[in-house]
């Protein structure tokens, strides 16, 4: 379900502009101590996740990332703030590709409304042992199925059922796995 949000608030301006800059610092210097910070930022983090440089984060404390999962380089995360209730989960076991996108934040679609300026976001679910392809698209309110493949390139816009094979844009299935 979308939540509203109000994201040029003072102080949701002041938290991504200080989550960007531990994601820019991480970035310059992929270093134990500024993986730790990144980590810091999630509202968990499983043991043995690894992260490449170039991660980028909106807020990070909806964040849950499940244990010995990957997160390749260039990864961009937009996601809601805490006051959002928008969560983004990616479980044990992953596999995040390069230059993966997982987008939990939108816009109105109506113009009139969208001058507004107002932020809707909803949950993405990943489940265990999943694996986005390189430059993947996961948009608001999506959920991918255990053991699913995305092929590189595709875009997400629908939910996707456990043990199967997705490519294309928008993302179909391909073939059980």
């Amino acid at each position: 379900m979308k939540k509203q949000f109000d994201s040029i608030t003072p102080a949701l301006i002041k938290q991504r502009k200080s989550v960007h800059d531990t994601c820019r610092q991480f970035s310059k210097s992929p270093s134990k101590g500024n993986l730790t910070r990144v980590k810091s930022l999630l509202n968990t983090c499983g043991a043995d996740v690894y992260i490449e440089a170039g991660l980028h984060l909106d807020y990070g404390d909806n964040v849950s990332i499940g244990d010995r999962s990957y997160i390749n380089i260039n990864c961009t995360i937009i996601d809601g703030p805490q006051c959002s209730q928008a969560n983004i989960t990616i479980g044990k076991d992953c596999f995040i590709g390069p230059n993966v996108q997982l987008l939990s934040v939108s816009h109105d679609i109506d113009p009139t409304k969208r001058l507004a300026k107002h932020n809707f976001a909803d949950d993405i679910v990943i489940a265990n042992n999943v694996w986005l392809g390189a430059g993947a698209i996961v948009l608001a309110g999506v959920s991918i199925g255990e053991n699913s493949v995305v092929g590189a390139g595709s875009v997400v816009t629908k939910s996707l059922e456990s043990n199967c094979f997705y490519a294309g844009n928008p993302a179909v299935k391909i073939r059980k796995l």
